[in-house]
């Protein structure tokens, strides 16, 4: 018998983690609608944020398999153009209009993504001089963060850049992968103390102090909207109107400012654990990669610092974050040609160990 091509391998394996995607996805689109069935809901955001998550997905896929280096690279220059060149550094933002937390978020997270595309591209340069340079780019997002008095930002650059030095070296990525998961669940259980006065008084008063009290008084209402309907939630966009914090909040847009929040609030537990599972699909798309630990790993800390920004803030409501987020998880999980030779059509396999185990027990 003929030993199992590795080849063949990698691509069962990525057809699984898409089937899985689309699953997940299609989850996401069709519990919105179910959660806004009998009530003026609005699922119409949603939706968008799935599609949006979808296309990028598929984009990233498609041009990190043709020019992994040059779409990332320019991944990186677009969302840094359209973080500096946006009022307010947010896409449609209205003018004169207060800053909200939310927006800052957003604007943080365009920032993150420009990051973590520029080292995803550092990572897969073959030239060493192509490589400094768009480590520099990395960089220089990171000082334009500090620059915009962005700190969340600041500090999410520069762990990516870190992150990214440091992969070079490493070699199990399923272990840091899992590192990664950890801390963005960490973030999000330290919240939902936050909300539930669950934690030690000195470390609320801290955490409040850093995240203000009306961004915690919308995570108590969102609580409380939760437990009104645990399983579909109050339905989609109609936390601002059960809110009493968001209609007495000035210039408030109607968002807890926390995506986990606002799907427990308005799609219910099974809202969370879809919001939960398209991260963890994102993380395994990663880890099944064929790409070379370095660009999966830059690209995992980007999404990671993308997920504890969305967990604080509003970054997810905004289209070009999340088009921006499936891009990027696209581009990590490319197809991309090995050497030079597949491109002249002379591409030897190389048996994987499980293949040449296979021909070693094989008569």
């Amino acid at each position: 018998m003929a030993a199992p091509d590795g080849r063949s391998t990698a691509r069962e394996r990525g057809s699984a983690t898409d089937v899985a995607g689309v699953v997940i996805l299609s989850g996401c689109a069709v519990w919105s609608l179910i959660s806004a069935v009998g009530r003026e809901a609005r699922p119409e955001g949603a939706l968008l944020a799935v599609f949006a998550v979808a296309a990028g997905y598929a984009c990233g896929r498609i041009c990190g398999t043709l020019l992994p280096v040059a779409a990332a690279s320019a991944t990186a220059l677009a969302a840094l153009a359209l973080a500096i060149a946006s009022r307010q550094g947010v896409p449609g933002a209205a003018v004169g209009s207060p800053i909200q937390p939310g927006h800052t978020a957003a604007a943080a997270a365009l920032l993150v993504l420009s990051a973590g595309a520029a080292c995803c591209a550092a990572a897969a340069a073959r030239s060493v001089a192509l490589a400094l340079g768009l480590r520099m780019l990395a960089l220089a997002v990171a000082c334009t963060a500090l620059a915009l008095g962005s700190g969340p930002a600041f500090a999410a650059a520069i762990g990516i850049l870190l992150c990214s030095l440091a992969a070079v070296r490493m070699r199990q990525r399923g272990v840091a992968l899992t590192g990664l998961a950890l801390a963005t669940g960490l973030v999000v259980a330290t919240s939902w103390g936050v909300a539930e006065n669950a934690l030690p008084d000195g470390l609320t008063v801290s955490l409040e102090g850093q995240l203000t009290q009306n961004r915690v008084a919308l995570w108590q209402d969102a609580v409380a909207l939760a437990r009104e309907d645990p399983v579909r939630g109050v339905g989609p966009h109609r936390f601002g109107v059960l809110s009493t914090t968001a209609q007495q909040s000035a210039g408030s847009d109607g968002k807890p400012h926390s995506a986990p929040f606002q799907q427990a609030a308005e799609q219910g537990v099974v809202g969370v654990t879809l919001l939960g599972a398209a991260f963890g699909w994102i993380l395994y798309g990663l880890w099944r990669s064929p790409r070379s630990t370095p660009v999966v790993l830059s690209a995992g800390a980007a999404l990671t610092a993308l997920a504890v920004l969305a967990g604080i803030g509003n970054s997810l409501s905004f289209a070009p974050v999340t088009a921006g987020t499936g891009l990027l998880a696209g581009l990590a999980t490319a197809r991309v040609a090995s050497d030079s030779s597949t491109a002249r059509g002379t591409h030897i396999a190389r048996p994987t160990d499980e293949a040449k185990a296979d021909n070693r027990t094989t008569l």
